[in-house]
């Protein structure tokens, strides 16, 4: 009999390309999946009667800020108790790697840590970081827009980039693919990008054609009330470059935007079926959460201050009650509490719903480790689409959800043998009752484990089990 690490008998298995469930087993040797069907003629080390449950393979973030997470948090509890397996980092133009630290760092930097701790100027030694101190799930960096621009014009952010900045973030961004990044995102409704011209971003997000499977992910340049813009700029970035986009955090933000997700998608649709490579990500909350920014809480029907560094005992309270209290404006409340980050209340269920159930959509998180109380996106996203959207509310069918989770993400990102459960492939899983899978993060208490999540596997190795962390971290970086 051939012999093997583990062979895992009785689960459903949802293979993560959309497909319909099978009942077969799973067989492990190492890191990769090395059979599938019946597989009662090997002669395992271990052997899992998974009946009753779903095996599934590891659920891809398709929207992170663990850049610096997953080095202060090796274990990075509040993803692996998920069944988050890979972790897409450096989004929404701001990456930990490369940047060349300037003698401020602005909003919204400060929301990944403190500034001694952005201390790689390349990603050759962000990846060197990661190799010596391995998470306990995968990563692949995004190189950030707002990152090369603070390497390369630090003294006037305010400003469009002159043909020599432009080509000293060419160079960067090249060098940083080369290094292994996956593609490059954008943070354009942030001041250090505020000021960049439609022209900029496309000549940069042109280097990325110099290589195979590079995407550019944008965190657009409104999400409000020129949203249908900020989605026509995008749309016109990705074809001017002829680079596939992706739309981070998909959202109609304010109340007089609600509805609109039906014009945006439209106009995604109408990219798509012109063969433009358009996808989106979104989260399953009515709340987004980032730097506290007085532009950003004017059309909230509620902002709760998640963090403030000179007002901590402000954290998790109501903003409007802040000023009250002050007797001050939301301009000066804002100014007060910053360095700052909060969750704003600003989204339609109509639209999450819609967007989510769109057939470009991935799941990210968006999920933001370094706050003090941190939305609750960050420990119960994948869970609660699992068990809210698809089990109580019946948005679409499990395999469409896990498929949003896997095999669409590690496609959109060219993450080569991963997402699906086929032979040959990593063994990225996570073992999950269907009856029971839930979120239990609130935003009053978000640091919370998510019920249903029975066993995790990344590369072959048992990372999360029982509800607890195994102390295994073979995590890897992921490049193409």
């Amino acid at each position: 009999m051939a012999s093997c690490d583990l062979l895992i008998t009785g689960a459903r298995v949802i293979d993560g390309s959309g497909g319909m469930p099978r009942n077969i087993d799973v067989v492990i040797d190492r890191d990769r999946i090395v059979d599938l069907g019946d597989c009662r003629h090997w002669q395992a080390d271990t052997c899992l009667d998974a009946a009753g449950l779903v095996l599934a393979p590891g659920f891809i973030d398709s929207h992170t800020h663990d850049d610096l997470a997953v080095l202060k948090t090796p274990d990075i509890p509040f993803k692996i108790s998920q069944g988050v397996t890979t972790v897409i980092a450096g989004n929404c133009g701001i990456s930990l790697a490369p940047l060349q630290m300037g003698e401020h760092l602005p909003p919204p930097f400060p929301l990944l840590g403190e500034k001694e701790e952005f201390r790689f100027p390349s990603v050759s030694a962000y990846r060197d970081a990661l190799t010596r101190s391995p998470g306990a799930t995968n990563l692949a960096l995004l190189a950030g827009h707002s990152s090369l621009r603070l390497g390369s014009m630090a003294d006037r952010l305010e400003q469009e980039a002159d043909l020599a900045a432009i080509k000293q973030m060419q160079a960067d961004l090249r060098l940083a693919l080369g290094q292994g990044c996956i593609g490059m995102s954008t943070g354009l409704d942030y001041p250090p990008a505020a000021a960049a011209s439609t022209g900029e971003v496309v000549q940069l997000a042109s280097v990325l054609r110099e290589f195979d499977h590079a995407v550019y992910a944008t965190h657009m340049r409104d999400e409000g009330d020129q949203v249908l813009a900020a989605v026509e700029e995008t749309l016109d970035i990705g074809q001017r470059a002829r680079v596939p986009v992706i739309i981070s955090h998909h959202k109609c933000a304010g109340p007089d935007n609600y509805g609109r997700s039906r014009q945006t998608l439209k106009l995604i649709d109408r990219a798509r079926s012109a063969n433009q490579a358009v996808s989106l990500d979104v989260y399953p909350y009515i709340a987004s959460s980032t730097s506290l920014l007085a532009r950003f809480a004017k059309d909230c029907e509620a902002v709760l201050v998640a963090e403030s560094t000179p007002h901590p005992e402000c954290n998790g309270v109501l903003l409007e009650r802040i000023m009250a209290d002050w007797e001050c404006s939301l301009e000066e409340a804002c100014e007060r509490l910053y360095p700052a980050a909060a969750i704003y209340f600003q989204m339609d269920e109509a639209d999450l719903q819609r967007i989510m159930a769109h057939p470009a959509a991935m799941i990210g998180s968006d999920g933001i480790a370094s706050m003090k109380t941190p939305h609750p996106r960050l420990w119960g996203t994948f869970p609660r689409v699992l068990g809210h959207y698809v089990r109580q509310q019946k948005l679409f069918e499990l395999e469409t959800a896990v498929h949003k989770m896997t095999g669409l993400t590690a496609n959109r990102f060219g993450l080569e043998n991963r997402g699906i459960i086929a032979i040959g492939n990593y063994a990225d899983l996570v073992l999950f009752d269907p009856d029971t899978i839930i979120d239990r993060a609130s935003f009053a208490d978000p640091a919370q484990l998510s019920a249903g999540i029975v066993s995790v596997w990344v590369n072959g190795g048992l990372s999360w089990h029982e509800q607890k962390s195994s102390g295994i971290r073979n995590g890897r970086f992921l490049t193409h």
